[in-house]
This record gives C-alpha cells, sequence and structure tokens, in this order.
C-alpha cells in the first residue's frame, strides 16, 4: 500500500527552499501581504491554522502577530498552477502591516491605467470596520460616534428616514438618488448592527443560508 503523500509535497520550493505566499482577507478579498514560507513554516501554519513565515532577514520561524497580537487565523491554503506560489487567505485579528494598516500594499500606486475598476460589496465590509474602530475609539466630531454614542433609538429613528426615502426616490424612477439613499441605508444599518454587537458575518450567514430556498406560497392569505 503506498503510504499517503503530505499536501506539502504538491509545493516546489526554490533554490533557497522557499515558496511566496500572497495573504488575501477571505471576508474582503483584499491583498494583505506577500511573505515567503519554507517547508517547516508552510506545515506549522497547516498544523496551527495561523500564520507562519520564514525571516529572510532573520533567519528564523516567526508567526504573524506574535508581538502585535494581530493574529492572522488561516482558512485556506492554496498552490497555484505550477505549485510555486501559494494564495493563503486568512482572518486578520488586527492590521496586517507592521506601519499598522491594513494591508502592506496601501502606498501610492507606481502606474494607474485608464480602466475604470468598479466597486464590489467588498466595500460594505470596509465600512463596517470603519463603523466598528469608532466604537472602540470613539473621534471627536465623527458622525458615526455621534449615532454609536447616542444609542439604538437614534439610530433606528434615521434608518426608518433613510428606508422611506429609498422608497420615494424607488417610486420616482430616479436612480441617481435612489443609489444614494441606498448607501445612506446600508450606512446606517452597518451602525445599528455595530451599536447592537451584531458582527456582519452573522448576517451574511443568514443570508447564505436562504441561497436557494424556494418563495414563499403566496396562494395562501394570512
Amino acid at each position: 500500500m503506498d503510504t499517503p503523500t503530505s499536501p506539502v509535497d504538491a509545493v516546489r520550493f526554490d533554490e533557497r527552499g522557499l515558496v511566496p505566499a500572497l495573504v488575501q482577507d477571505a471576508a474582503s478579498g483584499q491583498v494583505r501581504m506577500l511573505g515567503y514560507m519554507n517547508r517547516e513554516a508552510l506545515e506549522r501554519t497547516i498544523a496551527t491554522r495561523r500564520l507562519h513565515f520564514w525571516s529572510r532577514s532573520r533567519g528564523r520561524l516567526w508567526m504573524k502577530g506574535e508581538t502585535s497580537g494581530h493574529v492572522h487565523e488561516v482558512v485556506e491554503i492554496r498552490p497555484d498552477c505550477d505549485g510555486d506560489a501559494l494564495l493563503v487567505r486568512v482572518v486578520p485579528a488586527g492590521p496586517t502591516c507592521h506601519l499598522g494598516t491594513d494591508t502592506c500594499f496601501a502606498q501610492p500606486p507606481l502606474m494607474v491605467g485608464d480602466a475604470t475598476v468598479p466597486p464590489t460589496s467588498g466595500v460594505v465590509d470596509e465600512v463596517a470596520r470603519v463603523v466598528a474602530e469608532r466604537r472602540t475609539h470613539p473621534i471627536e466630531g465623527s458622525y458615526t460616534t455621534y449615532l454609536l454614542t447616542t444609542g439604538i433609538d437614534k439610530i433606528g429613528k434615521k434608518i426608518g428616514e433613510e428606508a422611506a426615502e429609498v422608497i420615494i426616490a424607488a417610486k420616482n424612477a430616479d436612480p441617481e438618488n435612489l443609489a444614494n439613499e441606498a448607501a445612506d441605508l446600508i450606512y446606517h444599518l452597518l451602525v445599528l448592527l455595530e451599536a447592537s454587537e451584531v458582527p456582519t458575518e452573522r448576517v451574511w450567514e443568514v443570508l447564505r443560508t436562504r441561497r436557494g430556498r424556494p418563495a414563499p406560497d403566496q396562494s395562501s392569505s394570512a
């Protein structure tokens, strides 16, 4: 009987015994950093489900967040088609960059092309993170801080107002205003979730479980 091989055997390490690992936020898709793993770092990452690298400058194994506390939980590791690079999807417990930013790629771009890239729904998670930051670190003059300070009754009133304005914009067939009002409604809903200590991930999970659910029977009356 053949001895089962380790998944690490599928990885092609370079002449230094390293493989580049691109780290991506599993929720938002944001690229957080690029690091290098040797076999031990990869095996340790798989065994602990926490991100480990081989430091080329210090010549030792290290765990992301071992000094800052911003540990990165690993949810998936996927090799590329040649097996000589890794995509590591993580749930970070704080900033990734040593400069305190979420991503190491926060520097000004070297080149910007002409093609426009439309924003995706990942911006909702970005706004949610800012809202959460305002609760833990209030900023004087911030509207989000003001709402979180005034409480759920005030936030709920704003949601009612924004919901009504969304309906009015839709009935007026005003696409631009509808987009603006919908954005206001989503923002205030995110503030309400944060004030109620309900993580957005819980909402996304509920939505996921509802995919493919049959439509309600409209033939029966209440």
